[in-house]
């Protein structure tokens, strides 16, 4: 049986379902609603775990930062058997109705990352797959979770000399928050007919300085550790209801 080369782990020990994360401690913490749960690897940025969510089987795998290990996480998974994955993420806000601890499910989202771009050409949409889209939806309305559906913008920094121009830009666009893996796993993941979705909790608000918001997420804020908690029942909810 075939070891994947960054996630560590055998097909046999994938299920066809998964969500994935950035964070690592942010696979414990989805594990945390799962039973029977099986650490599986544990390997540079990629921590992953198998348990049950209900009658349904799931694996759980961080990615770290960014698109290019985002995508390494996807396409082994990918190998591995996976037909539907949700991110489970966070995200800031380029719209001011967006508070501390709101969801925010991506409907598609703005291909500003390099790692789409080296797959296919930047006309590509990348969109989600609406079932999911629609089964998160769903979830956070039966909940009273507030939770904000649209286009995000992906991109590979948040300190750039141009970040509050580029900002306002995408604002002004309507675009509802920016993180560094959605569009790179939407597009990716059309590509190889996986269903992909993602739900982000939003940590920075509009305006906001970012190395402000990012050090109130780290010490794990209220509304934050709140938002976190919806994304996580709302995926888990979309992938095996």
């Amino acid at each position: 049986m075939s070891i994947q080369p960054h996630i560590l782990v055998a097909p046999h020990q994938v299920s066809e379902k998964a969500v994935v994360c950035g964070e690592p401690n942010r696979v414990n913490r989805i594990a945390a609603h799962l039973t029977d749960v099986e650490p599986l690897a544990d390997n540079r940025e990629f921590r992953l775990m198998r348990g049950r969510y209900g009658d349904t089987t799931v694996t759980v795998c961080s990615t770290g930062i960014g698109a290019p290990s985002a995508i390494i996480a996807l396409e082994e998974l990918y190998q591995c058997g996976v037909k539907q994955l949700i991110r489970i993420g966070s995200a800031g806000a380029l719209q001011p109705q967006i508070a501390i601890g709101d969801v925010i499910i991506a409907e598609a989202a703005v291909r500003d990352d390099g790692g789409s771009a080296s797959y296919v050409k930047p006309g590509f949409p990348a969109c989600a797959n609406h079932r999911l889209v629609g089964k998160l939806q769903a979830y956070c309305a039966q909940h009273y979770i507030i939770a904000h559906s649209g286009i995000v913008r992906s991109h590979d920094s948040f300190y750039t000399d141009q970040e509050q121009d580029l900002c306002h830009y995408w604002h002004r666009q309507g675009v509802l928050g920016a993180d560094m893996e959605t569009a790179a796993l939407f597009t990716v993941g059309r590509l190889r007919q996986i269903e992909v979705a993602a739900i982000l909790a939003n940590v920075v608000l509009f305006n906001q300085d970012v190395k402000a918001g990012v050090n109130d997420y780290v010490a794990s804020s209220k509304a934050s550790a709140q938002g976190e908690q919806h994304a996580i029942l709302a995926a888990l909810n979309a992938l095996c209801d």
